[in-house]
């Protein structure tokens, strides 16, 4: 992903990883606790630092995310991909 393909904001970095994710993991993801999600940073949280460009210089996410560090700005953009997935998981009666 290039520079001008970066996203800007905690919605469209959201965006991009649902649409990269396979349904399988988008499942996982969303049936994990809140305190469980720490345990994604090496894994989805690599991804999301290394290919939205938070270690590259993509100030206006790290910005939007409302941090200074990419590490915990991806935490942000997972903690906003859980509770996105959870939304859209259908919900049983």
């Amino acid at each position: 992903m290039t520079q001008k393909q970066w996203p800007a904001t905690i919605d469209e970095a959201v965006g991009v990883v649902i649409a990269t994710l396979p349904d399988d993991d988008k499942a996982s993801i969303a049936s994990l606790s809140e305190p469980d999600l720490i345990g994604l940073h090496f894994g989805l949280g690599t991804w999301i630092r290394n290919n939205l460009g938070l270690h590259s210089g993509n100030g206006r996410l790290l910005e939007s995310t409302g941090t200074r560090n990419a590490d915990d700005a991806s935490l942000v953009i997972i903690e906003e991909l859980w509770r996105r997935l959870r939304e859209d998981v259908p919900k049983v009666h």
